[in-house]
């Protein structure tokens, strides 16, 4: 039994199957968590479920490690959020595509399954065209830009995980001074 899924977009929800070979559908393009507030897609129709199918063909993985990935490998430049991600993995798993493997405790882990690897091969020059276009976007997204987004998402755990706690006047004092004291400095680099 299949579930469907649907694509929040600008205009609407779509729905529909298809793709290339017409096996997979167009869910989870998701579009540009933006840099520099750049919006539009990312990915085209059904680009999304093969670079999943080819991330977990080099090795199993969670969501939060595609997420990541994806992140990394183009500069910065797109990042899927986990309502694209997650839907895209449970869909890809009720085609028999991945499947649940061993992992950390509290996280699924899915790997790709022989019939995903026979379909990530029917379509491989659709798959090598849309890592051309991540390869581009990494190289023009600079040098240093993964990093930084990196560090600023470092930053931005450690302010949850410590504001989720009791903050004392004086502790809210010195973290809002930590604050604008890394923006001072940066502001002179």
């Amino acid at each position: 039994m299949h579930r469907h899924f649907h694509e929040h977009s600008e205009r609407g929800f779509h729905r529909g199957r298809g793709g290339w070979g017409g096996r997979m559908g167009h869910h989870g393009e998701g579009r540009e968590h933006g840099r520099g507030g750049r919006g539009g897609r990312f990915f085209g129709h059904g680009d999304l479920r093969f670079v999943v199918l080819a991330l977990l063909d080099e090795q199993a993985r969670h969501g939060y490690e595609l997420i990541k990935e994806l992140e990394e490998r183009t500069g910065g430049a797109y990042r899927p959020s986990p309502g694209v991600v997650y839907p895209t993995l449970a869909m890809l798993e009720d085609e028999g595509f991945i499947r649940q493997a061993e992992g950390e405790a509290g996280r699924k882990h899915f790997e790709i399954t022989p019939e995903g690897k026979a379909e990530l091969e029917r379509n491989r020059p659709g798959v090598e065209a849309v890592f051309a276009k991540i390869d581009e976007a990494s190289k023009s997204a600079g040098p240093g830009r993964p990093r930084i987004g990196r560090a600023m998402m470092n930053l931005g755990m450690a302010l949850r995980n410590r504001m989720g706690r009791p903050v004392s006047p004086e502790e809210l004092d010195r973290i809002i001074g930590m604050l604008d004291d890394t923006a001072a400095a940066i502001e002179r680099t």
